[in-house]
């Protein structure tokens, strides 16, 4: 590792970033000197500008992903680099709100009955049962569980917060079924070695095989699951703020984007072509 990299990303554990955004920034950059084969300190301009419509042209990249990458250089050359905002005044690119595909329960219950393993199906199932984020499920330990309060604690979730979310009742029945068949030492899920978590490409991978077998070609990857908790627990009667907390939104907005999904609330919206008075005519005539 070179010592610019290394500063780079002291400079950004000093700005108490996340490890994922820290891992994120530094790809980007990494990504932007392997193209000009340069150091980025020594890379224009006008490069990085060229080199974004490569990312946009070439390699297909999203608006969420190009803006994720300007982020990285405006904090590597404005705030790290000690550069002017007219050094690299490049506007974030706005990202499109699109809602979420959400699977029925029905779907939901074909995906866990597709996976022959007990790990990744007790995986899975936690996941949805609690609205875990791929991180946290992934994190979670054995002393999280608090079958008394029927409570999982998310030890330091998005944002470095501590938060509470449900224990179903039939979940707990199924980790202790797990516990006794793999004996976690820490980790509820662990990887290739049982003092380790498992990743969150493997679980990613996990749910993508799980789904495959079922046969759903909706609905992404593993993050679905948090959705379906979400727009279940609202078809179910959980009050918004409930929910917010439940799912550690920073926003109400954020958790109200579920409304937009729910069977319930959209079932209970009549079209006022439903009002108009209007003589039906014989089609048979």
């Amino acid at each position: 590792m070179s010592p610019l990299r290394q500063k780079f990303i002291d400079h950004m554990i000093l700005k108490n970033l996340s490890e994922s955004t820290i891992s994120v920034y530094t790809g980007s950059l990494v990504s932007l000197a392997a193209y000009y084969h340069r150091s980025p300190d020594q890379i224009s301009l006008d490069e990085i500008k060229h080199f974004l419509l490569f990312l946009i042209n070439q390699k297909g990249y999203s608006d969420s992903s190009c803006t994720v990458a300007i982020s990285a250089f405006k904090l590597f050359y404005n705030d790290f680099l000690g550069h002017n905002e007219v050094r690299l005044h490049i506007p974030a690119r706005k990202t499109p709100k699109r809602l979420p595909e959400v699977l029925s329960t029905k779907e939901v219950e074909s995906i866990f009955e597709s996976i022959e393993n007990d790990k990744h199906r007790t995986l899975l199932m936690t996941k949805y049962a609690s609205g875990l984020r791929v991180s946290e499920v992934t994190q979670l330990r054995i002393k999280d569980i608090d079958s008394q309060r029927m409570m999982i604690r998310v030890n330091q979730g998005k944002g470095k917060k501590d938060r509470y979310t449900v224990l179903s009742e039939r979940l707990l029945t199924e980790l202790k079924r797990y516990y006794v068949k793999y004996r976690p030492q820490q980790w509820f899920f662990f990887g290739n070695e049982i003092t380790k978590p498992m990743s969150t490409s493997a679980a990613q991978q996990v749910y993508y095989k799980a789904k495959k077998a079922a046969g759903i070609t909706k609905g992404g990857g593993i993050h679905c699951l948090r959705h379906c908790f979400a727009t279940h627990m609202l078809e179910a009667g959980i009050d918004l703020r409930t929910l917010q907390i439940i799912m550690g939104h920073a926003s109400l907005s954020s958790t109200a984007m579920y409304l937009h999904i729910t069977m319930k609330h959209i079932a209970k919206a009549k079209s006022p072509f439903d009002l108009l008075d209007i003589p039906q005519k014989n089609i048979f005539a």
